[in-house]
């Protein structure tokens, strides 16, 4: 058995998911920390939503191991069921050559897919009316979790394995010396430890400055909202609605769950790591602006009331891809950040090439698209001048 310590900075999905991946390895001893409580960052903010439908081979390869993960987690964690009602991604007549070239990467994959116009998705699901013009891509594995299942479901889990989950425990600082990392400077005390995992996406270039690395990370303000209980439950897959600017979901006890971009707001800048994500705000307007074209595709929401709104950050990184892997300046210290929209839906395999990294060294599937050492250090400076609004970042949903 290893004696190495492991600290994982972040509590959220991502460094959960680690450590209970490391944990089934009977590694060391793990440490997770965050500034709050378990999931206070986006992963409580989170739609929950997966496809395996990517735009890069890594993507969904990845994607494939995620979605055989979700079914098995659905088993090995009380209290948590995979909602697996497929997921439905729409396109219109412009975006749509786009993602019909990625058809012969699925095909090459292994991966299920359907292509349907609207009147078949209106056959299907007769609750939902897209433009006559759209065209549904189905992903017959997808589907959706909880995070409010899935998160204490997995911390308990975690707990039971022998992980010490340290909440309301901020990071200030890396220790390092002989080009290694030695451990990390807390409010509550120093941990020694000989590797560090960083998973704490807005506020991960805080953390890494202190060790005088940056990653192009930028934030994006990002909100979602919950119905009151419907008079039934609505029949329908998880729906990314790009055209439309969001996404839609049911969600627990007849409710309907959906989430919507900010198009024209810029990005949010983390400047300090006492940030808290209550400080955001939805932009005002934005909800009515973008529910009554969600109100024509889903008829559903014509009658619907709001119970609840939940705001949050996306993080993505400048070509769009996850930057997850080794940072090779700084032996012991790996990232998983930048998930687009997606972080949810990455997590257990996430978790798992973050584990295959820490206790191996190297990981099962290719995961060198996804390198932190793809950018340089120029790309990063150049990238993190900028002032980037959310319409210009590059569109990764789910």
């Amino acid at each position: 058995m290893s004696k190495s310590t492991v600290v994982i900075v972040g509590a959220g999905v991502t460094g959960l998911s680690t450590a209970y991946h490391l944990a089934l390895r009977n590694f060391g001893r793990i440490v997770v920390l965050d500034k709050g409580p378990v999931g206070d960052g986006s992963s409580s903010r989170a739609a929950g939503i997966i496809t395996g439908l990517m735009w890069s081979e890594t993507g969904v390869l990845a994607r494939k191991i995620a979605l055989d993960r979700f079914q098995q987690l659905s088993d090995e964690l009380p209290g948590y069921r995979f909602q697996k009602v497929g997921c439905l991604n729409w396109l219109d007549p412009a975006s749509w050559p786009d993602r019909e070239r990625q058809l012969l990467l699925y095909d090459r994959c292994g991966v299920s897919y359907e292509i349907l116009n609207a009147d078949e998705m209106r056959q299907r699901w007769p609750e939902i009316n897209p433009p006559g013009d759209f065209i549904g891509l189905y992903d017959p594995r997808g589907g959706y979790s909880e995070p409010d299942e899935y998160l204490p479901a997995l911390a308990n889990q975690c707990r039971r394995l022998g992980v010490e989950i340290l909440e309301w425990t901020r990071v200030d600082s890396l220790a390092i010396s002989g080009g290694r990392v030695r451990g990390v400077a807390t409010a509550q005390g120093a941990i020694p430890c000989d590797r560090v995992v960083c998973t704490n996406y807005a506020w991960m270039n805080l953390t890494l400055a202190t060790v005088g690395i940056r990653l192009p990370v930028k934030s994006f303000v990002h909100q979602r909202y919950i119905t009151r209980s419907l008079p039934q439950a609505v029949n329908l897959p998880a729906v990314n609605a790009n055209p439309i600017f969001g996404y839609i979901r049911p969600a627990i006890g007849k409710r309907l769950l959906l989430g919507l971009e900010t198009a024209d707001r810029d990005e949010w800048k983390v400047r300090t790591a006492d940030f808290h994500l209550s400080a955001l705000s939805a932009q005002a307007g934005v909800r009515e602006q973008y529910v009554e074209a969600f109100r024509s595709a889903f008829p559903a929401l014509r009658e619907a009331e709001w119970e609840s709104q939940r705001v949050g950050l996306l993080t993505f990184s400048a070509d769009g891809e996850p930057i997850l892997g080794p940072i090779s300046s700084l032996e012991g210290l790996y990232v998983g950040v930048a998930f687009h929209s997606g972080g949810f839906a990455y997590n257990p395999v996430t978790g798992m090439l973050l584990a295959e990294l820490v206790a191996e060294g190297t990981t099962k599937l290719d995961i060198a698209l996804f390198s932190p050492a793809r950018f340089s250090e120029s790309e990063t400076r150049d990238y993190l001048a900028t002032t980037v609004p959310q319409k210009r970042a590059v569109r990764r949903r789910h």
